[in-house]
């Protein structure tokens, strides 16, 4: 096992980790926002306001976006498994 096939892993996962993590962490970050600068101009100051819309937020990216991040996972796990014995040499 070379060091660039090492390089080479590390960048596919975190691309993997960056996709799959982005999709969900952008809208929830989004939400956050916006929930802030209404807070801010109302003077509301209630710590567990955003808590509910950036859940359901989550909870809908998932339920949407799921089958295709599990695949994405899927697809990486088994090209990783299956370049098992390139690697080993």
């Amino acid at each position: 096992m070379d060091p660039d096939s090492v390089m080479n892993i590390g960048q596919q996962t975190l691309e993997v980790i960056g996709m799959l993590t982005g999709l969900i962490l952008l809208p929830a970050l989004a939400v956050g926002l916006l929930i802030a600068m209404f807070q801010a101009a109302t003077q509301i100051n209630e710590m567990t306001l955003t808590f509910i819309p950036k859940l359901a937020v989550v909870g809908l990216i998932l339920m949407f976006a799921g089958h295709w991040m599990l695949q994405v996972l899927m697809t990486f796990s088994l090209n990783l498994i299956e370049s098992i014995p390139e690697l080993i040499q």
